[in-house]
């Protein structure tokens, strides 16, 4: 599942393959970039902020994606069979002479000037993994409004950009909140903003995401997918339910005796 640890790997797979190089072919596969055609541009660089893909190319132009949950670049060599899935499911084809990037269903494509880049990732929080981080914005913006739940509020990418729904579960429980819990009545919020950073950083040149310190497969990470299941710390059945507003919900993971606060089955 995409998150800023594992946008920021594609990017840097896709800075690698394309920063410095001239695009012999462009292929934008929605309709309102059926005309484009950056062949003959030179790609300057590839950066992740937050889950987003910026790609800046020679003229000012920013190709802007999102992969959201389904979306996934891979990049080729000459010769190499494309492996990302059927054709229909291409989006876009970047290809210079020795790589070429192709984009499986993207549901966010867009070609804007790199000056209007604010204009869809303006609104993010601090990045933990960006160059703009700044925990103390993170923490007044994550405290804004007190009596939100705790997991919306890391949810939100206006307060941190980058944090998903596996990285939600795994810091209420390492903090020892319920996600239903009020953000201002989290202990010790400035601890919660710092351990997000590491969590992101420490797995951001991981190919599979870790956060208890033990590398087995079926031990990463605390609660997340694990319903049902013994808590890893005091053997309490792991609970899930969904959050968030209706027709939004994310399914959420919890301990309810290693995590105190509200939660759907409290009472």
């Amino acid at each position: 599942m995409p998150e800023g640890d594992s946008v920021w790997r594609t990017a840097r797979r896709l800075d690698e393959a394309l920063a410095g190089a001239r695009l012999v072919r462009s292929d934008l596969r929605v309709p309102r970039l059926a005309t484009a055609d950056l062949s003959g541009r030179e790609v300057h660089e590839v950066v992740a902020r937050g889950k987003h893909l910026l790609t800046r190319v020679e003229g000012g132009l920013t190709l802007h994606s999102h992969l959201r949950m389904e979306g996934a670049w891979h990049v080729y060599t000459p010769g190499e069979r494309w492996r990302g899935g059927p054709d229909h499911q291409i989006r876009a084809v970047l290809t210079t002479a020795d790589h070429a990037a192709v984009g499986y269903r993207l549901p966010v494509l867009d070609l804007l000037r790199t000056a209007d880049e604010d204009s869809v990732v303006g609104h993010l929080g601090p990045d933990p993994l960006g160059p703009d981080w700044d925990a103390t914005l993170a923490l007044r913006r994550l405290l804004a409004d007190p009596s939100r739940p705790l997991g919306e509020a890391l949810l939100d990418q206006r307060n941190l950009a980058g944090i998903g729904n596996v990285y939600k579960s795994e810091l209420c429980f390492m903090a020892g909140a319920t996600p239903w819990l009020p953000v201002g009545e989290t202990r010790a919020p400035d601890r919660l903003v710092a351990l997000a950073r590491r969590l992101l950083e420490a797995n951001r040149n991981r190919t599979a995401r870790v956060t208890t310190a033990d590398p087995r497969r079926d031990h990463r990470l605390w609660v997340y997918g694990r319903a049902g299941r013994p808590c890893r710390r005091c053997g309490t059945t792991v609970l899930t339910a969904g959050q968030g507003p209706a027709g939004q919900e994310r399914t959420t993971y919890w301990c309810p005796s290693c995590q105190s606060g509200p939660s759907p089955r409290s009472g």
